[in-house]
């Protein structure tokens, strides 16, 4: 019987050509994970479109689902970064819901990229993920924005803990919305409930 290959962590680019090459292949699975379904897409397509040599895709992502996976993160990164609204008036609780609402929204533009990005991350959980990829119970970029909006400064485990209920109902939620059992205003009512209710500690 042949020895079963270990899983090879992925390299951190040490160089800006090299940063340079990673974004090109996120870059190309996110025009991929449009164009085709998950299971089409494969890693020889994914190093061409990016224009490198398919072992520089394996040594920055040893596995497709964890260039999807990994995809995911910057998406909702990037949406915080440049969309991400700060309450202006409005009631905190249910600005946070309308940002999540905003960032479905925006995740949902492109169904089957979503799509495929929802069941690599998924499909990392199940199996035995690097630390980056376990983005839910780390300093996300959505987590952080969750707890800035509610002034939380030094947050400690149980305000971790808080807002991870609170970004598994946004999963649950998008996924809803993603297989059309959710209408856009329903899902923004029931992400805006959703804050309410488990923020609800963190207003006076």
């Amino acid at each position: 019987m042949g020895r079963i290959a270990q899983r090879r962590p992925a390299a951190t680019p040490a160089s800006a050509g090299q940063a340079a090459r990673r974004q090109a292949i996120l870059r190309a699975a996110a025009e991929l994970g449009a164009e085709a379904e998950f299971d089409r897409v494969q890693m020889a397509d994914l190093a061409n479109r990016a224009g490198v040599a398919l072992g520089t895709l394996y040594r920055y992502f040893p596995t497709k689902t964890e260039v999807f996976a990994t995809l995911f993160q910057e998406c909702i990164a990037t949406f915080v970064a440049d969309q991400w609204r700060p309450p202006s008036g409005a009631d905190v609780l249910e600005q946070i819901g309308r940002n999540l609402a905003a960032l479905n929204a925006t995740l949902l533009r492109s169904p089957r990229l979503c799509s495929a990005m929802l069941r690599a991350t998924a499909a990392a959980y199940m199996g035995q993920p690097p630390p980056e990829l376990l983005w839910l119970e780390s300093e996300s970029a959505l987590t952080q924005a969750i707890l800035d909006t509610l002034g939380v400064e030094q947050p400690n485990s149980d305000d971790h803990g808080t807002t991870l209920l609170l970004i598994y109902s946004w999963w649950g939620v998008l996924t809803s919305s993603l297989s059309r059992r959710m209408s856009p205003d329903h899902a923004e009512r029931e992400l805006c409930r959703a804050a309410s209710l488990i923020l609800a500690n963190y207003v006076a």
